[in-house]
């Protein structure tokens, strides 16, 4: 019967809890054709001839609805070989866990921020899972007895204040949910309505929802299928958002007004260029909203004057009118803030590789009208402008480290040419602007950390120079002053000077090497900050040095760290200078040979996974976090999320160009018959990123030809994404399961507890 084949069915896709060997996966016969083949599939502007095939046994892993039971099955027979390799270690789990917990002030709460009469902030509470967003009014504290800099709002222990309004529980959201990630949580212009996104799968598709204050009512409207980002218009009418192709790119920017039907909302932009994807954000001082597009290297933008748009719309109903500030051109880079009537531009035009601030007046805001604001300087890369009203903050990086300039204003002269740099005590930090609602304000925030110092959120009156630390991160049991940090530098096979940051714990004898825990990521220009994480200290506190190695491919030196430092043609500069720094930390007595392990996430998995090939022979341990390890197979195919404007940052397979170099670091196309160290490798099923079926294959193909006993193990979490859980608690809970995985193989897993060591 139906019935009875169902269950026959279903029997055989039961997966035991334990699973004593590893899962073989099948092979099935599969070709990929690099090249030009007329399939109607992007292939790039120059695809070879003649074509090149690639054999891929693995491809059936690919499920792109995520529903095969034969895949699913595959997973969760891995996380059960997993689960079996790994039992022994459960007892250090919930040490870890516990241990982390420690280190967390459960119930907490960020530091308030104004927005027009109400303290926005979001707070949390031990035993729940998810933050709670909320506000109190201002209108009965008495502000003017108040310093300028200081909050005039009680949060003591982190409990609610009194006339606290609770915006949303994120907590009462997520129940029964597996997956509850809110990306944006607006309030309307008149503070009387709150538009929030939220995704409940991982895949990073977000349904925007209203709530009525009045009340605490939810709209019975929502948005569905958008990127997460919303921004209001110039009345509580009306909000902007995004949606998303079939790649999961960004390509239309709408606008909703409350009350009608998402179907018939209006798209004010759209970008059917597959390199390019559309953002779009509200200018500091809330006249427009800038709109555009912006590839890894390219970028275009659109004023939309808000107040003016809704004046000649009327009704509402009339198109928006989007004006042009400089149409795109290849390898030209700016992003537009509006100051004071003029268009400050910051841009890499003109050959300003490390970018340069400009401006123009907003009526002709074209590159032929940008004239010089700051002098070029080839030592500072900047990266942002926040203009307030008498002053503005310029973001950046100078000598490795991020940093902070202010820009002074007067009503006779304008805009200051001089850039005055915030200065630190600490040399080796990481400091990014704050949240800063209020244009009209003298007083600016500004959030710092470094590697013994937990984030710090800063306020400066710009007027007087005063400083006040508002709040530091609480992280209950650590003294800092057990703990010290230092920048050594490696030299690369090209003789280029890396840096690399180690904190590591004031008691260990020096004498000797210690075990060795490198992290790496080199891609996109994302710069690794020397900043404050918790999650080393269950590493430092049982002897272990930390080290964050800044290689090329990242943005820590400006953007020649980057291109032409290590994208395209020169990607492997990334890798090798990976496996110098690791040589230069043995070199330099700071690690035990014997005892190096690694890590990275995402493109950092990309690294990791290529130096395993490269030099096994360095490393004990390695763990490979959602990593992107199948670049020929991903890159050669448009219809997988993002890969198209992907193919700016590693180059296209099918171009006779990139298909070699790629192919030659390509971590699944190299695995050999070669020893490799124990390897855990993690995946998120929901994840548009880094698809699981990546690492699933790589975890295959390593098993199959690698001549050691070591472990490789897969651990895919069946209900998120690419960030791993959006439950607090369950995320610490994986990353204990990593931190035992790594303190088991560097062989300290039975080192004494850290209350031991603190006393010692």
């Amino acid at each position: 019967s139906a019935v009875v084949l169902r269950a026959m069915s279903a029997a055989q896709h039961q997966v035991p809890e334990l699973l004593e060997s590893p899962p073989i996966a099948e092979r099935i016969p599969h070709t990929t054709t690099f090249g030009a083949v007329d399939d109607g599939a992007n292939r790039g502007d120059n695809p070879m001839l003649p074509t090149i095939d690639i054999e891929d046994n693995l491809f059936w892993l690919r499920d792109d609805n995520r529903k095969d039971p034969k895949v699913i099955g595959h997973l969760k027979r891995e996380n059960a070989y997993a689960k079996f390799k790994t039992q022994h270690l459960e007892g250090l789990r919930k040490t870890l866990y516990e241990e982390q917990l420690s280190h967390l002030q459960q119930t907490d709460v960020s530091v308030p921020y104004k927005d027009g009469d109400f303290w926005y902030y979001t707070r949390t509470v031990e035993g729940l899972s998810y933050p709670i967003n909320a506000r109190v009014s201002a209108s009965h504290l008495s502000e003017s007895e108040q310093d300028p800099l200081k909050v005039p709002v009680s949060l003591d222990g982190g409990n609610a204040p009194d006339g606290e309004q609770v915006l949303l529980d994120e907590n009462k959201l997520a129940a029964g949910l597996s997956h509850c990630d809110v990306r944006a949580l607006k309030p309307s212009p008149d503070h009387k309505m709150i538009a929030y996104s939220v995704d409940t799968t991982g895949y990073e598709t977000y349904a925007v929802r209203f709530v009525q204050l009045e009340g605490m009512v939810t709209l019975d409207e929502e948005i569905p299928k958008t990127t997460g980002s919303i921004v209001w218009g110039a009345t509580p009418r009306e909000i902007f958002y995004a949606t998303q192709d079939e790649a999961h790119r960004a390509h239309k920017v709408w606008r909703h007004v409350l009350g009608t039907d998402a179907s018939t909302d209006e798209c004010i932009y759209s970008d059917d260029d597959e390199l390019f994807s559309v953002g779009f954000f509200k200018s500091k001082d809330g006249s427009a909203l800038v709109v555009g597009s912006q590839s890894s290297d390219t970028s275009e933008w659109h004023l939309l004057q808000l107040e003016r748009d809704a004046e000649n719309r009327g009704d509402e109903n009339a198109s928006a009118k989007l004006a042009l500030v400089e149409r795109r051109k290849d390898g030209v880079e700016y992003d537009v803030e509006i100051w004071h009537g003029d268009v400050y531009v910051v841009t890499n035009r003109d050959d300003a590789r490390n970018f340069k601030l400009v401006c123009a007046p907003i009526a002709t805001p074209s590159a032929e009208h940008w004239r010089e604001v700051v002098a070029y300087d080839e030592a500072i890369k900047l990266d942002g402008f926040t203009p307030f009203r008498n002053f503005a903050l310029v973001s950046g990086r100078k000598d490795g480290f991020s940093q902070l300039w202010l820009m002074r204003r007067s009503s006779e002269s304008g805009a200051s040419s001089n850039l005055e740099m915030i200065n630190f005590e600490e040399d080796a930090h990481t400091v990014h602007v704050g949240v800063n609602k209020e244009f009209d304000s003298d007083v600016l925030r500004f959030s710092y950390s470094s590697m013994t110092t937990p984030r710090q959120t800063w306020a400066l009156q710009v007027s007087s120079g005063r400083r006040l630390l508002l709040k530091e991160t609480p992280v209950p049991n650590y003294d800092r002053s057990r703990y010290t940090s230092r920048r050594v530098l490696a030299t690369a096979d090209d003789g280029t000077r890396v840096p690399i940051s180690i904190v590591s714990r004031k008691d260990i004898d020096e004498t000797k090497p210690a075990p060795m825990y490198l992290y790496g990521y080199g891609s996109y220009e994302i710069s690794l900050e020397p900043s404050f994480s918790a999650s080393y200290l269950p590493l430092l506190d049982r002897g272990i040095k930390v080290a964050v190695a800044h290689v090329r491919g990242g943005g820590e030196l400006g953007r020649v760290w980057y291109d032409p430092g290590a994208r395209y043609l020169t990607k492997k500069n990334t890798f090798t200078d990976f496996i110098s720094c690791a040589e230069a930390l043995v070199k330099m007595n700071e690690a035990d040979p014997a005892r190096i392990a690694i890590e990275g996430r995402s493109a950092g998995g990309l690294l990791v996974g290529a130096v395993l090939n490269m030099r096994p022979d360095l490393f004990r341990a390695a763990v490979a976090g959602v990593p992107f390890v199948d670049v020929m197979q991903t890159m050669a195919d448009a219809t997988i999320p993002l890969t198209t404007g992907e193919r700016k940052e590693w180059g296209d397979p099918h171009d006779a160009r990139y298909f070699q170099y790629i192919r030659s670091y390509s971590p699944v196309d190299n695995v050999a018959q070669r020893q490799y160290p124990n390897i855990l490798v993690t995946a998120g099923l929901w994840d548009p990123r880094v698809a699981y079926w990546e690492p699933a294959k790589w975890v295959q193909r390593l098993r199959e030809l690698k001549t050691d006993d070591n472990a490789v193990l897969l651990k895919t979490d069946l209900d998120s994404g690419h960030f791993s859980a959006s439950d607090r608690y369950k995320y610490i809970k994986e990353r204990a399961y990593e931190l035992a995985f790594l303190l088991d193989q560097l062989q300290v897993a039975d080192a004494a507890p850290p209350t031991q060591l603190t006393e010692s």
